[in-house]
């Protein structure tokens, strides 16, 4: 797996730490909890999209693109980093956001609504839930191009093969901090949303030829559909960037609990409440309620049923999404 291989551009200086999470291990008894903090991640607020976007701008820049359209909910970390890394290279943005819940886009809301405007895009453009974004983003790209702009179409969440390189990346940043400190994690952790984060993450620990397990929590689908979702990046990931040396995933790889979705996505889930409230009260860190509190409420549920050992040791990977949380009071105080 030679990423130089690929273009990148570099948004982040160095590696995100790795920090040890003392009093929420004390607090549930073990196993020990480490947190890797990809909310520290370099472009506006942060997140791991960044590193999917440092291999997906590079390659809208090759291609001579000056405009990125991606999509997400109306409260998108996807969409914030999107329009940031655009800033960043002086390219335009256009963002479809999903209003998956009829009536609760508000374009004067705070959080990542607020860092939009901020930013100031191209267009925003709000549709239905029920609206087939990937048309949505097509379209909109052909109404530009009529306009003499060249669009680059980012898809949700920046999860295609290109976009998987990120976690790819992050997988073998991992195996070097674990050496470093003296540390085999026994498991790894991570929110699952579109899938191109999990999928990195575990193509790139198996390409290293580390076996460490990678649990997925979903936040948003039952866990058949992200399995066959991570199953067919894999393959375009292996067909379109690895094809000569394929790196080898068996079915036991794939593990997403889909338990802690609650009621949907972006809406409150049981355990979410508290697991926002320990990280922030017993260890001064922000999650936020769509992405990284689902997850660390999977987690610590899974710790209070005797899935871990005392002596294992459990990497959380932080995907950031902070700025979410101030738009979200009710579903964590």
């Amino acid at each position: 797996m030679d990423l130089s291989l690929f273009e990148r551009r570099r948004y982040t200086q160095g590696e995100t730490p790795i920090e040890y999470l003392a009093n929420l291990t004390d607090l549930l008894g073990g196993p020990e909890i480490y947190l890797k903090h990809d909310d520290l991640l370099g472009l506006a607020g942060g997140g791991n999209k960044t590193r999917k976007l440092e291999f997906l701008v590079a390659d809208a820049l090759r291609q001579g693109a000056d405009t990125l359209i991606t999509c997400g909910a109306i409260q998108s970390n996807h969409c914030r980093l999107t329009l940031a890394a655009a800033k960043k290279e002086g390219l335009h943005a256009m963002l479809v956001l999903s209003e998956i819940i009829p009536g609760s886009y508000r374009e004067d809301a705070v959080g990542n609504n607020f860092l939009y405007r901020l930013m100031n895009p191209l267009e925003i453009h709000v549709v239905s839930g029920t609206c087939d974004l990937n048309i949505a983003m097509l379209e909109h790209a052909e109404i530009l191009r009529a306009k003499d702009y060249k669009p680059y179409i980012i898809p949700m969440g920046g999860s295609n093969a290109i976009g998987c390189l990120g976690y790819i990346a992050c997988a073998k940043e991992i195996i070097v901090q674990s050496e470093k400190l003296g540390i085999d994690f026994t498991h790894v952790v991570t929110p699952t949303g579109s899938c191109g984060t999990h999928t990195g993450l575990l193509m790139g620990l198996r390409g290293s030829g580390v076996k460490t397990p990678v649990i997925g929590m979903s936040v948003n689908n039952p866990s058949d559909k992200h399995i066959r979702r991570i199953e067919k990046l894999i393959q375009h990931v292996n067909g379109e960037l690895f094809s000569k040396r394929k790196i080898p995933i068996t079915d036991d790889d794939i593990i997403v609990f889909d338990e802690y979705i609650g009621s949907g996505y972006s809406l409150p889930s049981e355990g979410l409440k508290e697991a926002v409230q320990l990280l922030a009260r017993y260890e001064a860190i922000l999650l936020d309620p769509v992405y990284t509190g689902k997850a660390m409420a999977g987690l610590v549920d899974l710790i209070r049923k005797g899935h871990f050992k005392k002596t294992d040791k459990v990497l959380f990977l932080h995907t950031g999404g902070s700025p979410a949380l101030y738009h979200y009071p009710d579903y964590t105080l």
